[in-house]
């Protein structure tokens, strides 16, 4: 019986260190997988903008549910930025691939700023929110500057 568990998660550990290449099938699923994942990622994140700027009323339970979705989401679309996938239906530039780690630098500022923003969401303030708000849009501004086509 311990084998038998073990050998599981050895098996379930070792799928999920596969390359995220791996993941896809095709570079064009992994292109429609990250669209969708910031489409997604997008409209929660615009929900707590609207509280952030007062175009909708703050609601500290809303908030804190959105934010926990963008800090769940924030950490999807990476996997997919895989060979062959600078290619096709995209606005992603050729800077991501050829400064991966600056582009691994700007996820990384992401995926932290959405984790404070959860934080700050859960607290019920406002005004913590929108400072959180403001510091992980800056960060989405920052990556689309450098690394998407307009």
């Amino acid at each position: 019986m311990k084998t038998s568990i073990t050998l599981i998660l050895a098996s379930v550990a070792a799928a999920l260190t596969m390359p995220a290449a791996a993941q896809f099938a095709k570079p064009e699923d992994a292109i429609k997988y990250r669209k969708a994942s910031f489409t997604v990622m997008g409209a929660h994140f615009s929900r707590l903008g609207a509280m952030a700027s007062g175009r909708a009323p703050f609601d500290a339970k809303v908030a804190a549910e959105n934010a926990d979705l963008v800090a769940t989401l924030s950490k999807l679309p990476w996997a997919a930025f895989g060979e062959g996938t600078d290619k096709g239906e995209t606005r992603a530039k050729p800077e991501i691939w050829k400064d991966a780690a600056k582009f691994k630098e700007a996820e990384d500022k992401f995926v932290g700023e959405a984790a404070k923003l959860q934080a700050a969401a859960k607290t019920g303030n406002l005004d913590a929110l929108k400072t959180a708000f403001a510091a992980t849009g800056g960060t989405c501004k920052a990556c689309h500057d450098n690394f998407r086509k307009d």
